[in-house]
């Protein structure tokens, strides 16, 4: 079986934490900017050292299309802010005017019921006192938390654990980014 990680410039650890001291600063940034607003960041969840290629990019466009058209639905509008196109991956950071609620209750149906919203993260940020990015949990909506792609248990025990290899999370992933893209291509034929 063929993997869509197969390509891509390996990350280490150093880059993934200058990556995400980077997001975490463009987030705090952005809440001060816009304290009346609700900030989404969005990226993928990618295990392993490849973070960013040709697939994993359709895949954060295809999620991203449907993200938009989930607010669309919603009537929540969003002003996209910047997006990244890094070799740590894809990332997105938009500002909407809907209660951060709001924004998470809909960013967790995205997660759960997209094709591939599993491998999407999607903060809900506000600001809180003194500026700071505080992120909505599903926990603070109480919501049940995210379940593994491959065993369905609390995805959070499962990477703690690391109950799953990386090779078979990597294999999961290129299982169902081969299948959705599979199915899209079908639907356009017909």
């Amino acid at each position: 079986m063929t993997t869509i990680f197969a390509t891509g410039i390996p990350q280490d650890i150093p880059m993934v934490l200058a990556n995400k001291d980077e997001r975490a600063a463009v987030q705090r940034q952005l809440v001060r900017q816009y304290a009346n607003a609700t900030i989404v960041a969005a990226k993928l969840n990618i295990p392993g050292p490849v973070k960013a290629n040709h697939q994993l990019s359709r895949v954060f466009k295809a999620g991203m299309m449907a993200w938009d058209l989930l607010l669309h639905t919603h009537e929540m509008q969003q002003t996209v802010m910047l997006t990244w196109d890094r070799a740590t991956g894809m990332e997105r950071f938009e500002r909407l005017t809907a209660d951060a609620a709001s924004v998470k209750s809909l960013a967790v149906q995205f997660e759960d019921n997209f094709s591939l919203g599993r491998f999407f993260d999607l903060d809900v940020l506000q600001a809180a006192s003194g500026g700071q990015a505080i992120p909505l949990s599903r926990s603070d909506l109480v919501l049940p938390v995210r379940s593994c792609f491959i065993c369905g248990r609390p995805a959070k025990e499962c990477a703690r654990s690391r109950r799953h290899s990386v090779a078979d999370l990597q294999a999961t992933i290129s299982q169902q980014v081969r299948t959705y893209f599979r199915e899209i291509e079908e639907t356009d034929a017909n």
